[in-house]
């Protein structure tokens, strides 16, 4: 690698006909960067395909893809993964928070938290080794020079002529990430992991765990009777489900922070602004409350929870974790006022704060549908419904919040309240049914699959339908059918509705990482 300063863009070729997955690549690989066991920066995949006695045992390197367009580097809320001047995606540990986000924005599983650091790596290419014009540490133990790396720009480097003169494939190029790895001789079912899958008598030299991702595989039948399935995997790595319980949790409680000041300026719209306590006070208490469990959720799941601040400090505005934190911290001080405004008795500025309140509410329960669109790695959570279920959901929680409140106060406008937890949990219905039975790519089908049908699918009926929308849907309908005074139906109702919103979100965040991406 002679003059590599002159390089601008670098990629790799990977020559599946020649691997013979030895593994060298991926020792040589752990040798020079010390990665901890458990993880890999480059593994090598096998597949099988045929029957017996046509059978074959294909090989294909896997890392990351140094892509043009690398939805990693725009998520990353810290800039902490960038570009250099070869065109190498490099990472800056110093900056790292341990987010976690890059692993869902990236559709190769390239990036893992290193154990050891708690910051997320990936194959860089041995910069270090670039930056003194030396070869990465995988292309020099190659025994049969299947891999090679080269200047993309440069016509006449190997790597150029190879891509311009051969039949080569990149993974995943529905993404439109612009991958600079291509593979020559690759077969396509290992570089598309929907098409082959783990059998049940499991994989070769590794156990096989919930941390390998699968597609669906009835019991007792083989991979290949799977419709899309032409071979098994017989042996990959793991990796281990990045965002679970915490995430889910965190959009409920923002959705109950937005939903109880969505509701109040509602009834401040309806001329019910002198009642100081449930329309002046409790709400932005209430919200306070949730917008504080929002922010510790958030900040206990980052690997590096004390660096939490670099998102105002070190923020990458491509991010929507940054803008997001933003937008709740303007939220917050919009509850604030509404706070002051209400203590001090002064509910006549509760009508100017409405419309910011409203507004607030919206942007902190919506934002998470383009953090989730930048993951672009998960399939199901680029749905353009994901926007209108979060504000249906805000909906929700906010005429949950105040059935529950009305128990303990009086609440003014009590039947709107119910009408509003009715809408949304209509609302929420609604438009779950045209998600689940709209059909998108494989990694949605998949991902539905296992939500609807397959690991989460008790949670998702029992927990999100039934008790969060039926229960609540039932009891509230019953409310206003019988004209019932006592808050206690619509209470249990409320309640109810919250604790099946996280059932649902739980289901759903797990389903989307739950496709296989190598």
């Amino acid at each position: 690698m002679g003059g590599s300063s002159l390089v601008t863009r670098l990629g790799f070729l990977l020559d599946s006909d020649s691997c013979i997955g030895c593994h060298a690549c991926t020792v040589a690989c752990k040798s020079e960067h010390d990665v901890p066991l458990g993880v890999n920066r480059t593994w090598v995949k096998y597949i099988e395909t045929g029957t017996f006695p046509d059978v074959s045992r294909k090989f294909s390197v896997m890392r990351c893809n140094q892509c043009d367009d690398a939805p990693c580097m725009k998520i990353c809320p810290t800039s902490a993964l960038f570009r250099d001047d070869k065109g190498v995606v490099d990472f800056d540990d110093s900056n790292c928070i341990g987010c976690k986000s890059c692993m869902n924005a990236c559709p190769y599983d390239a990036l893992y938290i290193n154990p050891e650091t708690n910051t997320a790596h990936k194959c860089n290419m041995c910069n270090h080794r670039l930056e003194v014009g030396l070869e990465p540490s995988c292309q020099i133990v190659c025994p049969t020079q299947a891999i090679t790396i080269g200047d993309l720009d440069d016509p006449t480097s190997k790597i150029s002529r190879i891509v311009a003169r051969d039949d080569v494939a990149v993974r995943a190029p529905e993404q439109n990430t612009k991958p600079k790895v291509f593979y020559r001789g690759a077969d396509q079912a290992s570089l598309d992991p929907t098409r082959t899958a783990i059998a049940n008598d499991g994989m070769i030299w590794a156990e096989t765990t919930p941390s390998h991702p699968s597609v669906p595989v009835a019991l007792g039948s083989k991979p290949t009777d799977e419709p899309g399935v032409v071979g098994r995997t017989a042996y990959t790595t793991a990796h281990h489900m990045t965002w679970k319980s915490r995430v889910s949790g965190y959009l409920v409680t923002k959705a109950v922070a937005a939903g109880v000041m969505a509701v109040a300026a509602l009834l401040v719209l309806l001329g019910h602004e002198d009642v100081q306590a449930a329309v002046g006070v409790v709400p932005p208490v209430v919200a306070g409350v949730f917008l504080a469990a929002t922010g510790f959720l958030l900040v206990t799941d980052l690997k590096q929870p004390t660096r939490f601040h670099y998102l105002l400090t070190r923020g990458n505005w491509s991010s929507w974790l940054v803008k997001g934190a933003y937008v709740l911290m303007a939220f917050a001080v919009v509850s604030g006022a509404w706070f002051l405004a209400g203590v001090a008795d002064q509910t006549d500025l509760l009508p100017y704060l409405a419309p910011f309140a409203a507004l607030g509410a919206a942007g902190t329960a919506g934002y998470t549908a383009y953090l989730f669109a930048q993951c672009e790695g998960r399939d199901l959570w680029q749905t353009p419904l994901l926007l209108p279920v979060l504000l249906a959901q805000a909906v929700t929680a906010g005429g949950a919040v105040y059935a529950v409140l009305d128990v303990f106060m009086d609440v003014p406008a009590p039947t709107a309240i119910r009408w509003v937890l009715l809408g949304g949990v209509l609302a929420t219905a609604a438009l779950l049914s045209v998600e689940l039975t709209s059909h998108g790519s494989r990694h949605v089908e998949l991902a539905v699959h296992a939500m609807t049908r397959g690991t989460w699918s008790k949670q998702f009926w029992w927990g999100g339908v039934v008790l969060g929308l039926l229960v609540p849907f039932v009891l509230t309908v019953v409310a206003l059918v019988a004209d019932i005074d006592a808050p206690a139906l619509v209470a249990v109702g409320g309640i109810a509705a919250l604790a099946g919103m996280f059932a649902y979100e739980d289901a759903f965040v797990r389903a989307g990482q739950s496709v296989p991406l190598s």
